[in-house]
């Protein structure tokens, strides 16, 4: 199990390492622009998210109604233990790096129709925060995807609950996008009394020829990663106790 766990670490940190190399070249192709926050109206699958939000919140409320069956972030993706231990941090998956969580997609149909009609989905869950918890400063993995919060919960004083990426800070508004690479170090803080609730998205970042060739086989290559496979692993094994 030690040799295992060894080989798991190495294989990640050799990834990670391939990885950041490969960044460099692949930002001189971006049409997205370089900075922390993205402008949301440069994305025309903000619109298709924004002006369906109300029936994705709808499907949510029914997921929030049984939160025990809402597994911590860091039970399905180990590797998060780096920044979160406790169970305030709770995420429903859709997908998780193109595979579909398919009893999870089954409860909630319609967020299911609208997230897979916006090209180059990747990543999508509803990503729960508790009151009180707090999100240290890290750094995501790869800048081929962007990140993109849709608000579906947001707690009172809104100021209290807030993202900061890159020295720069946002919090949300229910109904709306937030679209952010958080390639730049971020963090997040909820300190109100109430949760914090949006549909979480990783989406391909837009890129020019040749860098959007190399993008596609590196998320590839990431799929079949140790670090995706474990946590696809961790999500049919969190199914199959809750008897979906």
């Amino acid at each position: 199990m030690a040799a295992k766990k060894k080989k798991h670490r190495i294989s990640v940190a050799l990834g990670l390492w391939m990885i950041k190399r490969l960044e460099r070249f692949l930002i001189r192709y971006s049409v997205a622009g370089d900075t922390p926050f993205l402008d949301p109206a440069a994305f025309a699958w903000v619109d298709l998210l924004e002006g369906n939000w109300q029936p994705i919140r709808a499907e949510l409320d029914r997921v929030l109604e049984s939160p025990e069956r809402i597994p911590n972030f860091q039970d399905i993706s180990r590797d998060q233990a780096n920044i979160t231990t406790d169970d305030k941090w709770k995420s429903w998956f859709l997908y998780g790096y193109g595979y579909k969580m398919a009893a999870n997609c089954a409860a909630c149909p319609e967020t299911t129709r609208i997230i897979e009609a916006i090209p180059g989905m990747y990543t999508a869950f509803f990503s729960v925060l508790a009151p009180g918890k707090h999100i240290p400063l890290h750094r995501g993995p790869y800048r081929g995807l962007l990140r993109c919060h849709l608000a579906l919960l947001v707690p009172e004083p809104a100021q209290d609950c807030w993202i900061e990426v890159g020295g720069e800070t946002s919090t949300w508004e229910e109904g709306r996008c937030i679209v952010f690479d958080d390639t730049y170090k971020h963090r997040v803080e909820n300190n109100t009394q109430g949760r914090r609730v949006v549909l979480f998205l990783d989406v391909m970042r837009p890129l020019k020829f040749p860098g959007s060739l190399v993008n596609r086989i590196v998320l590839w290559l990431i799929r079949l990663s140790p670090f995706i496979q474990d946590a696809r692993r961790n999500q049919v094994a969190w199914e199959k106790r809750l008897g979906c």
